[in-house]
């Protein structure tokens, strides 16, 4: 759920707080989703680890009225055909290459948004609720559940935005296989002897962002946005104490005459310790393109350029449409 969607979004370094304002707005700043003016859908893939892991996103958006608005989400990042080698050797102590089987190993996040403006002009508001599904094949599942709270304000064509994400902190119960644990278990003697913990809780998350549109006389548009990403942990992030770590992010979109999209970013800045002890600032680059024609946009993103960071992944496709192009 910290990964992020829409390639148009990561292009630019996920700097999109204040200004989302389409169906992904019900990950980023559900507030956005006020903006709609019809329905919407999105899709995204994204591949990891040399096509080994695959990150998948699906979403809906509709308004309910000029002042409120609905969505829903779906995300799965997952490993398939994982060989199961605990029953490698049978009785006898002999390898039995049939005793392979394949498992999976998937996370699955569902949120359900909700976004109103308020009676202040320029307030909007939304919320999230999400609902946490991990497997891990036949040995352990759990269920989460948490919620999102954001806000945004617009004025003179300054956008803040505010998103609290798991304010409540999110839970994640385990459920394990006592049966198909014991095969782990015994595996390999001396190891996995003691069960996982049964609890997962996953702390809030505070983004505070600021962005503002420039229009130009040659129909070119330039967005400029910027992040602080807090986590209320000491972390590697650049700005790092015992209260707060801040991660700053910042992005560009540059559009002509809103059919073709330019994007870059910055953020992920970190910490590095080296070998000799020193710290080093490692941070990700990001670069994007969008393309955009009667209400069908197909986004790319390139992430990790340089090797400047540990990124998860380096190509991202999405495209969202307009529903009303069909009416």
């Amino acid at each position: 759920m910290n990964i992020g969607v829409d390639a148009a979004a990561l292009g630019m370094s996920n700097a999109v707080v204040a200004s989302t304002n389409d169906v992904n707005s019900g990950y980023w700043n559900p507030a956005g989703l006020v903006n709609l003016e019809d329905g919407q859908v999105a899709l995204m893939h994204a591949s990891y680890f040399a096509n080994i892991a695959q990150y998948d996103y699906a979403a809906y958006a509709k308004p309910i009225d000029d002042r409120s608005a609905w969505g829903i989400s779906m995300i799965r990042f997952g490993v398939d055909d994982i060989m199961n080698t605990t029953q490698l050797i049978d009785g006898d102590g002999n390898i039995d290459y049939n005793r392979i089987s394949l498992f999976s190993a998937a996370d699955y996040g569902f949120t359900f948004s909700y976004a109103r403006r308020l009676p202040v002009p320029g307030f909007q508001y939304g919320v999230n609720a999400k609902v946490i599904r991990r497997v891990i094949g036949k040995f352990a599942n759990s269920w989460g559940f948490g919620f999102d709270f954001g806000l945004q304000f617009e004025r003179d064509d300054w956008h803040v935005g505010l998103m609290l994400r798991d304010i409540t902190t999110t839970y994640n119960i385990w459920n394990i296989d006592e049966e198909e644990y014991q095969k782990i278990a015994n595996a390999i003697p001396g190891e996995n002897q003691e069960p996982p913990e049964s609890t997962e809780i996953t702390l809030p998350k505070a983004q505070l962002g600021i962005s503002k549109k420039f229009e130009f006389h040659n129909e070119m548009t330039l967005l400029a946005a910027t992040n602080l990403n807090m986590r209320f942990e000491q972390t590697n992030d650049i700005i790092s104490t015992k209260a707060v770590s801040i991660d700053p992010a910042l992005g560009f979109e540059v559009g002509y005459i809103d059919l073709v999209f330019v994007r870059a970013g910055v953020g992920n800045f970190q910490n590095v310790m080296q070998l000799d002890g020193s710290e080093k600032v490692n941070f990700q680059p990001n670069i994007g393109l969008g393309f955009k024609y009667k209400g069908i946009q197909i986004d790319y993103a390139l992430t990790d350029l340089g090797d400047q960071s540990a990124a998860l992944y380096s190509n991202v496709f999405s495209v969202k449409v307009d529903l009303g192009i069909f009416r």
